[in-house]
């Protein structure tokens, strides 16, 4: 009787034996393909890869948001929809991403953890806004209880005390999920102090 274990190919080891023989050069000082030394004695780290021309990156979502404007500037809404699914989604892997960096250096790495939360931060942001964009485009599509989910979760992140979580107050009582009109209040400037 045969086994249920099929041993791989040996083309599809390829890959893996490749990567655990840049490993082993690396810890030899072996260079890498594209002549980055990989020495353990380097003083400055080596940045091999950019994802900014990816959509895994800010400026690949703000892409992704640009072209979803000039759909909705041509009334092109179902193109719209789904740029802007997509660059919400990446926003939010983004976000999910920084975070988990920055509570990784946690008392490890001070400098290094505010930059990843602030990253993380932005990412959410552009988050709303694009969310902010989608529900609108839902709205011009006349199908609010799309909208309303999206709205909600502005409401969750920004907090009615931001511009953007009123806009999205606003917006669900334009479309009366909620019967209450929500006028800000300003806040208080700060009494000068005498010196």
């Amino acid at each position: 009787m045969g086994s249920a274990f099929q041993p791989a190919s040996s083309l599809s080891r390829l890959p893996l034996l490749a990567l655990c023989l840049l490993t082993v050069g690396a810890y030899a000082g072996v260079k890498a393909p594209g002549g980055l030394a990989q020495t353990s004695s380097q003083t400055t780290p080596v940045r091999p890869g950019n994802l900014s021309s990816t959509t895994l990156s800010l400026e690949g979502a703000n892409q992704l948001r640009a072209e979803a404007e000039a759909a909705i500037g041509r009334q092109d809404y179902a193109t719209a929809e789904a740029k802007l699914k997509t660059a919400r989604e990446t926003l939010n892997q983004i976000s999910v991403y920084y975070q988990d960096l920055a509570q990784m250096f946690v008392g490890v790495d001070t400098a290094i953890h505010r930059a990843h939360r602030e990253q993380a931060l932005q990412a959410a942001q552009l988050r709303d806004e694009v969310s902010y964009q989608l529900a609108l485009v839902y709205r011009a599509k006349n199908q609010p209880d799309l909208a309303v989910p999206l709205l909600m979760e502005i409401l969750r992140s920004q907090q009615p005390s931001r511009e953007l979580g009123q806009k999205a107050y606003q917006q669900l009582f334009e479309l009366g999920f909620v019967s209450a009109p929500y006028t800000a209040r300003p806040v208080p400037s700060p009494t000068p102090q005498p010196q």
